[in-house]
């Protein structure tokens, strides 16, 4: 590889890895998995050090992830809140020894397992918890104080305590209680989180601590970070005087000599990690003495006394007995695999989704093979392969009628994707009102996935619209209803009827137009014969929109069916006006912004968010229209017309100084 090409993969990995960073940290949405993060980290550390001179400051590689949100108060840590370098093999295990080794002499090492959660700060003065924070960028983090009162394993008062304690936990959320939270949010037709990890990030950082009270967090304590008026020779030491006091501290913590006893304590804590009830994602290296950490000191991101060994995913190997077909709202097959049950990270696994034709045909799985199955991100199943075919085994094509109603499939356009297009197939009905009914849409509570169903057998309903017609005495004759569970939903849609109209429009579940994009939509046509009347062209217009969204729009609802639920809806009382959130912050109003260049922390949708957020505009282009323009590093043609038309020019920190002041309008 030359270095140019060097350059341009490592600009690639490092636009990537900052999303990733961004979704996992920052807004506890992760799309990608762990085990995807670690690959591409690897390989950007890689290429950094084969090229070091493109090795930048501020790389992923060289910060720790994520940063204080806007939603609580900062805190600065006084002792940094460092991230551990990641090692995939046994043989990184051994360098790292080795090269401690180089440093100081005869060192000793902990080996504890690594807690798959969100690292906090606990502050105790004189005894009493005072201040708990999150990690943030391990400088500065947000203050959740009050949440982590919820915690019970949290002692709030410590006895024989000295004047000042700060200790660092991991705050996690057992598989029970994860299994406990998606269960309810699923039968609220809430999002349910992707995993315990995510639920206890997402958990934690909630504004109002009852909802975090009811999340059953817990907590492990495995460092002390600061103590006055004590000393301690190891970190054994610490973590068993930090018990004393009452905390529950990290457990399984082994001392090891050598590469090898390291070795069989990674071995030992990853055959227990399939029983313990609670994740944890790897294993974490230290070395005891903390006079010789002091000797090897740390880099600006990492100790060079610790590593974390990540484990790779568990994967296990079955039967593959059947796929199944299941039909979703847009009509879309998807092919289900079902396989003999397996044990994968502590649950009972026997389905995965195949996704595709293309997906089965790449990997050529055929019913009765011999399938490698793993968990991604140690929650959702995914069949990595075929291990081997079974005797007289055919390769398996998806059907070219609908399971469900018979009618003919065929492939969409040029997407992989094949579809029913019977507009009255009973599956995509009830998936269509199960969507209509979420949160996000019309957000009507207590109509779960098993009423819509029975709602559907007795024939009571047959589209989102018939909702509307539903009466008390109709509901009673279903199982499980008395007087005052119908009273409440019938008074939950009833209240759906009010919805703003870009919820509306989520709720009709049009192709390519989630929730953000319905709200852009109505931003600019507030009413629904705005949108019927607009041509695709108008749409297109719309800054954020694309043509494909466009024409998903305009073909919506040039659809005869589509047209003739909007009608319907429309007469059964459901008002479509767009309802603009109230603008708490509106001292950007009036104001049009136009970002250029690379800003040294914001992405672009960020700062453009961080814009909108107090009333502000953005743009894509500079003109005499424009307010203020945001210049970062390398900004180019824009900067210099809005040099020329003397329009004012900004750096992010003016702008970050200015959403932090007192709005005073």
């Amino acid at each position: 590889m030359t270095e140019l090409e060097a350059a341009e993969r490592i600009q690639e990995l490092t636009a990537v890895l900052r999303k990733m960073a961004h979704e996992y940290y920052d807004l506890d949405a992760p799309a990608a998995e762990d085990y995807e993060y670690d690959m591409l980290m690897q390989e950007l550390r890689s290429l950094e050090a084969e090229f070091p001179a493109l090795l930048a400051e501020d790389s992923p590689s060289q910060r720790v992830q994520g940063k204080a949100s806007g939603k609580f108060q900062k805190v600065e840590h006084s002792v940094q809140m460092a991230s551990l370098q990641d090692v995939f093999s046994f043989e990184q295990v051994a360098a790292f020894v080795e090269k401690v080794k180089t440093t100081v002499k005869s060192p000793v090492f902990t080996v504890e397992p690594k807690i798959d959660g969100l690292s906090v700060s606990l502050e105790y003065q004189n005894g009493k918890f005072a201040i708990g924070s999150t990690r943030g960028d391990g400088f500065i983090g947000e203050n959740v104080t009050a949440n982590l009162k919820t915690i019970q394993t949290i002692p709030l008062k410590l006895k024989n305590a000295p004047s000042l304690l700060e200790v660092r936990g991991e705050v996690y959320m057992s598989r029970a209680s994860f299994e406990y939270l998606s269960a309810r949010q699923e039968a609220a037709g809430e999002e349910v989180f992707k995993n315990p990890r995510n639920a206890a990030a997402g958990s934690l950082r909630q504004k109002d601590s009852k909802i975090t009270a009811q999340r059953r967090l817990d907590i492990f304590v495995f460092n002390l970070q600061k103590v006055e008026g004590k000393t301690f020779e190891s970190h054994s030491e610490t973590i068993d005087y930090l018990h004393s006091l009452g905390f529950t501290v990290i457990p399984y913590v082994t001392c090891a000599a050598d590469t090898e006893e390291i070795k069989q304590a990674i071995l030992n804590i990853g055959e227990q990690r399939g029983t313990l009830p609670y994740d944890i994602d790897g294993v974490v290296i230290k070395v005891n003495s903390l006079a010789q950490r002091e000797t090897l000191g740390a880099t600006a991101k990492y100790p060079k006394w610790a590593i974390a060994y990540k484990f790779p995913p568990e994967e296990k190997v079955t039967q593959l007995r059947s796929i199944e077909i299941q039909v979703g709202r847009t009509g879309v097959l998807t092919p289900v695999a079902v396989f003999d049950p397996i044990l994968l990270a502590g649950t009972s696994v026997s389905r995965a989704v195949l996704h595709n034709q293309q997906f089965i045909t790449e990997k050529d799985i055929r019913v009765g093979d011999m399938i490698r199955v793993r968990k991604a991100g140690d929650i959702i199943p995914e069949v990595l392969c075929s291990e081997s075919h079974s005797a007289n085994s055919t390769v398996y094509q998806i059907p070219n009628v609908c399971p469900v109603c018979h009618a003919p499939t065929e492939k969409d356009g040029d997407e992989a994707a094949v579809r029913c297009f019977n507009p009255a197939c009973p599956a995509q009905i009830f998936r269509t009102i199960v969507h209509f009914a979420s949160k996000g849409a019309m957000n009507i509570d207590g109509l779960g996935p098993a009423i819509i169903q029975q709602l559907l057998s007795e024939k009571l309903i047959a589209s989102p619209a018939d909702l509307y017609t539903l009466t008390k005495e109709q509901l009673l004759t279903l199982e499980g209803f008395k007087e005052k569970s119908a009273e409440n939903l019938l008074r939950a849609i009833d209240a759906s009827r009010l919805q703003s109209l870009d919820n509306v429009i989520a709720a009709l579940g049009i192709r390519n137009i989630g929730q953000n994009a319905a709200a852009l939509l109505c931003r600019h046509f507030p009413s629904i014969d705005a949108i019927r009347n607009a041509a695709a062209e108008e749409i297109a217009a719309i800054d954020g929109f694309g043509e494909i969204m466009a024409h998903s729009v305009a073909d919506a609802f040039a659809e005869p069916a589509f047209a003739k639920l909007v009608s319907q809806l429309l007469e059964r009382g459901v008002k479509m006006e767009y309802q603009p959130e109230e603008q708490a912050d509106t001292r950007f109003a009036g104001i049009t912004f136009v970002l250029t260049g690379t800003l040294p922390t914001l992405k672009r949708d960020e700062a453009k968010s961080l814009i909108e957020s107090h009333g502000g505009k953005v743009s894509g282009s500079v003109s005499k229209k424009t307010g203020v323009v945001v210049a970062g590093e390398d900004a180019g043609s824009k900067l210099t017309k809005a040099e020329s038309l003397g329009i004012e020019i900004i750096d992010e920190a003016e702008l970050l100084r200015r959403c932090e002041m007192q709005n005073t309008d």
